[in-house]
């Protein structure tokens, strides 16, 4: 009997996780918006933001006297799962060079088709009811993201945007399937993470050329810079991670769908978008996909 309440419980803080991380890391344009305003390169904004997280979250296991310890085995891993959260962020804000958003957004959530693709392959199988949430975010995803007009479409956008949904699923499927990391919390892979995707920023924007404090130059600036490295970054970072371990990877991606949904409402309210009517169906389809999965799990027997 208490087995089945742990795993309820973790059941639940798993899906409470998951909402948060996509809530959070849609807050992006609040913050990112008001910076890229401002002149701040896209490379700058991504070494403060990963590196001001990796700096709160030290200040934060030191407080709770975490250990930072990670084996020669385990770092390796660690640095990877790195490598491909950055290298998301990093492909994504390329996409937007060649494509509009709104179909990079598109193609970016391909990523819970691929994770739940990848955890077949590895003989995890996501019940129909998984399947079928998938299936309705993805249509209610492509309503509120379909661009509009003649806007000239670039092959190289699309592999840009895929290719952050792949680094995306590897990450959440690591994170859930690897033994040798099993046993590190959290707030550890985390801080491995965001060390080293501010490190590849670094070293990024030093061959780019240029300044690393280009276009910071106010206090509101920096207000940004802090904003963007606490809320969509470490809180998200730390949630997902959560979710993944608890509800499995699968879920944790259908979850995701609460991002755009958070960027499209605070859009509406702060930046006053427009908000039509095909987006508030989309809008509708999503959040009746989630309490679906959420409310009929499926199986029990695997986290997927």
């Amino acid at each position: 009997m208490k087995t089945i309440l742990h795993t309820d419980k973790r059941r639940l803080l798993g899906y409470i996780a998951g909402i948060l991380a996509g809530v959070s890391y849609g807050t992006n344009p609040l913050f990112g918006k008001a910076l890229m305003e401002s002149g701040v390169p896209i490379m700058v904004m991504l070494f403060f933001r990963y590196a001001f997280a990796a700096l709160f979250l030290a200040a934060l296991m030191l407080f709770k006297k975490e250990s930072f310890r990670a084996t020669r085995s385990n770092l390796g891993l660690l640095i990877l799962l790195g490598l491909f959260f950055a290298g998301s962020s990093i492909t994504l804000f390329c996409s937007y060079e060649y494509i509009p958003s709104g179909l990079a957004t598109t193609l970016i959530y391909l990523y819970p088709v691929i994770v739940a693709l990848m955890m077949v392959f590895l003989r995890i199988y996501p019940g129909w009811q998984t399947w079928t949430a998938i299936a309705a975010t993805f249509v209610g995803i492509v309503l509120l993201s379909t661009p509009s007009g003649d806007v000239p479409i670039r092959p190289l956008g699309v592999l840009l945007a895929v290719g952050s949904a792949l680094c995306y699923s590897f990450y959440l499927v690591i994170i859930n399937r690897s033994k040798r990391i099993r046993n590190v919390s959290e707030h550890t892979l985390t801080f491995y993470s965001l060390v080293t995707g501010a490190v590849l920023f670094a070293i990024i924007r030093t061959i780019q050329g240029g300044g690393m404090l280009t276009g910071v130059d106010t206090f509101a600036d920096w207000g940004n810079l802090i904003g963007l490295a606490l809320i969509p970054t470490m809180v998200s970072m730390l949630t997902i991670a959560i979710s993944s371990r608890y509800i499995g990877p699968t879920k944790t991606a259908v979850l995701g769908v609460f991002e755009p949904l958070t960027a499209i409402l605070i859009g509406t309210m702060v930046f006053g978008e427009a908000l039509t009517t095909k987006m508030v169906v989309g809008i509708a389809i999503c959040v009746a996909a989630v309490v679906f999965m959420i409310l009929k799990p499926g199986g029990k027997a695997n986290r997927s």
